[in-house]
Formats: structure tokens, C-alpha cells, sequence
């Protein structure tokens, strides 16, 4: 991980008041209405087109001069003088595809009750954005000077492949954050690491013959049952992290390849979810499977799967399904700025803790070894399921946050 250079933080709060960065009656509905259009808006993987020309829109008319997309159509927001370092704030405008489950509101009505927002992608991860554009707005109009630079990154295909398009992002733009925040849904507490992952496909190979004489052939299947139950014994063998808590393992999805469905299968595909804490690699947890393959005797292969698709503008994005877990220090510079600014903000200081899923931070931290934290409205288990909110307060509280700490990272001493 590279030094923390700059000061975290101003001596003093003193000449930075948070009250300016609270919004308004009239920018709370701003908000409101900005998030709404873009929970109205879909924007599954590698379809985000329309929701990243509503965030472009957006980020002009609150008076942001420099915005522009990548290759494969992340939208970047940069102010800032550039005379100092760089804190860059992280939110992905994908959502998952809505499940086939009723929604009571719909997954894009946007509808508002008791103050909260329901919707796809509500939590995870367009209150975020919202927030995100909207405390900028609020930074703008304070007319504070920044020492440095202010990044805000709005990325593709977070979903199904976390940290890529950051990877290309900070190539492309030859971007060199001192600081990542990853504005993902958090309920306001400070998350500082998570584990790692890794998605296993394991192909057992057997015999085909027709079914009404299954002697005559080897069940592919059969055997798979097997070795998913062998596998699934390893759960409670797996390392333990104090802070990251135990790594896991879970068989997801499953298939075979038969003639008919009167003919014994001769091939059984079966995926692995990994989740790996700390000090566990994907190397060794593949070992880990081969070593149950070969006690059992059974005729199968593993390898790590790879994503591959295509985003919006046409460019591929590519990578191995294989992640790290990374966790920043507890008293790091960067999560005592974001406590102090949380605890501005709320009047209590922020639960600290991790992240169950996976983020960006697999590159920015476990790969590129940027100070990572996370912070954000929406309680993470409400993402991904049906009637997904976000509590409109929580936004407006993440939006002031935001700004506050911008000003405290960079802002002229």
C-alpha cells in the first residue's frame, strides 16, 4: 500500500462549517427528483447508457465543468486545482435484473412511503450517486478552493465483475488516487474491508448409456453429488479472520449433458461461490477442491471462470473471476478522516466494521493498494431482493458527509 503523504485532515474544523453542506428544502427535492429518473431509468450490465447520460446532465447543470466518459463508458467528474492529492469517490450506475418475485411498488416506480424510496438499485447503488452528485453540488455553491483533485468515478459492470472497469478507468486517465471511497450501500457505518472471492466451475466427467441400463454407464451426476457433498464439508475447516470473519463456500448452480432424459448423463457442470478471508488465496482454495476430487476418486476438473462481455460503448471488459480480501488498518489516517466527518454530520461517532459482499475494492486495495474505505445510505441486505429502498434522509445525510470530507482532505490549510 503506498504512504499516506498529505495531512488527513485541517488542524481544525473551525473554519470548515458542516452546516453548509446541508441541503435545503428546494436541493433535497432536486435530489429526490434526480434520484427517482434514475431508479425510473434501467441499467443492467452493459446496458447503463441511459442512466450515464442522466449523470452527465446532471453533474453540468449543478455547474461541473469536467466530465467526460472512458472507452467502455464510465463517467468521470473532476474539479479541483490538481496541486496536491487526489481523493476519488466510487459509486457503479449497474444494477442485477429484478427477480421475477412481485415487487408491491415495481421495480421502477421509484415509489416514495414513509420516506423511503423503493426500487431497483435504490440502495445499491443509486442513492450513492445521487448522494454523490449532490454533495458535490453543495461544494460547488460553498466555492471552497480544493488542493488537489476531486474524482468522481460512475463505473460499468460492477455487478458481475467487480474493480474492472476501475482497473481501466485509472489506466486510461493515468489517474493516481491517494484516496478511494467506495459510496456503496453501507447504512451509514464505515466499512474498511471485506473478503475476497473466487467462482469455481467443476466438471465431472462420466459415462453416457441408455438410463434403463445404468450399469452399462457412469453417472455423472451421481458423482457430482458426491464430490457437492465432499465439498461441502470443507466449511467447517475454512480459516477464520478475526475482523473478516470465516471464509465460505457454497455450491450455486448446477447442470448436466444427456442424450435425452432416458439416458444417463455423461458430464455434470457445477459452480463454486468462494468466498476467501484473510490469508486465503485462490490458489490455494482451488487445491483445496482438487485434494477433495482426488480423495474421492472421482473423474473432474476445476478451473476459475472468466468474465467477458461487452460494455455499452462496444469495448470489452475481461478478467478472471478471482479476487483478494483486503482490510484497511483501523486507525488509518483515511477511516479516522471519514469518522470525524460521519460524526460531524450524524452528532454520534460511525459504527465501523466490513462489508459480507464484494466490492471495487478488490482492485483498488487488495490490487493497486489505494487507502479504501466505504460509506454510504442503504442497508446492504436490503440489495438485490425485492421492494429494495433507501431512506431519502440517509441520502441527504451521505450527500453532506461527502462534501464535508472533500473539504477536510482537501481543502487549502
Amino acid at each position: 500500500m503506498r504512504p499516506f503523504p498529505f495531512a488527513p485532515m485541517p488542524a481544525s474544523l473551525s473554519s470548515t462549517d458542516p452546516l453548509q453542506f446541508r441541503l435545503n428544502v428546494e436541493e433535497s427535492v432536486q435530489m429526490t427528483r434526480f434520484l427517482r429518473l434514475l431508479v425510473q431509468t434501467p441499467s443492467p450490465s452493459s446496458g447503463e447508457s441511459a442512466v450515464a447520460d442522466l449523470i452527465m446532465q446532471e453533474l453540468l447543470a449543478i455547474g461541473v465543468a469536467d466530465v467526460f466518459r472512458d472507452s467502455v463508458g464510465n463517467v468521470i467528474a473532476r474539479l479541483g486545482n490538481g496541486l496536491g492529492p487526489t481523493l476519488m469517490f466510487d459509486a457503479h450506475m449497474d444494477t442485477v435484473t429484478p427477480t421475477d418475485a412481485d415487487w408491491h411498488h415495481g421495480a421502477y416506480t421509484a415509489a416514495i412511503e414513509d420516506g423511503m424510496l423503493y426500487g431497483l438499485g435504490a440502495a445499491d447503488d443509486k442513492g450513492s450517486i445521487a448522494a454523490l452528485v449532490y454533495g458535490i453540488k453543495k461544494l460547488i455553491d460553498s466555492q471552497i478552493q480544493l488542493q488537489g483533485n476531486l474524482l468522481l468515478a460512475f463505473t460499468v459492470q460492477q455487478e458481475p465483475c467487480e474493480g474492472c472497469a476501475l482497473r481501466l478507468l485509472l489506466k486510461e486517465t493515468n489517474v493516481h488516487p491517494d484516496w478511494i471511497v467506495l459510496a456503496e450501500p453501507s447504512d451509514l457505518t464505515i466499512k474498511r474491508g471485506h473478503r475476497g472471492r473466487v467462482l469455481f466451475k467443476v466438471t465431472v466427467h462420466g459415462r453416457s448409456s441408455h438410463s434403463s441400463r445404468p450399469d452399462l454407464g457412469d453417472n455423472a451426476i451421481t458423482a457430482a453429488a458426491r464430490l457437492i457433498f465432499s465439498i461441502d464439508l470443507l466449511a467447517g475447516s475454512l480459516a477464520n479472520d478475526p475482523f473478516l470473519g470465516p471464509g465460505t463456500i457454497a455450491v450455486t448452480h448446477i447442470e448436466s449433458r444427456s442424450a435425452s432424459a432416458n439416458a444417463i448423463p455423461d458430464a455434470c457442470t457445477f459452480y463454486v461461490d468462494r468466498r476467501l478471508t484473510s490469508g486465503e488465496t485462490p490458489g490455494r482454495a482451488q487445491v483445496q477442491i482438487e485434494n477433495v476430487i482426488e480423495r474421492e476418486g472421482i473423474l473432474a476438473s476445476v478451473e476459475v471462470m472468466e468474465y467477458e462481455a461487452a460494455s455499452y460503448t462496444g469495448h470489452n471488459l475481461h478478467t478472471r473471476q478471482a479476487f483478494n480480501a483486503w482490510a484497511l488498518e483501523q486507525e488509518h489516517p483515511l477511516v479516522n478522516a471519514l469518522s470525524l466527518a460521519a460524526q460531524t454530520v450524524v452528532g454520534k461517532p460511525p459504527i465501523v466494521g466490513n462489508w459480507s459482499f464484494s466490492t471495487d475494492g478488490v482492485f483498488s486495495m487488495a490490487e493497486a493498494g489505494i487507502a479504501t474505505v466505504g460509506f454510504g445510505p442503504g442497508d446492504p441486505d436490503v440489495a438485490h431482493t425485492v421492494d429494495e429502498s433507501v431512506r431519502l434522509d440517509d441520502v441527504a445525510t451521505a450527500a453532506q458527509t461527502y462534501a464535508l470530507l472533500s473539504t477536510m482532505l482537501l481543502s487549502r490549510a
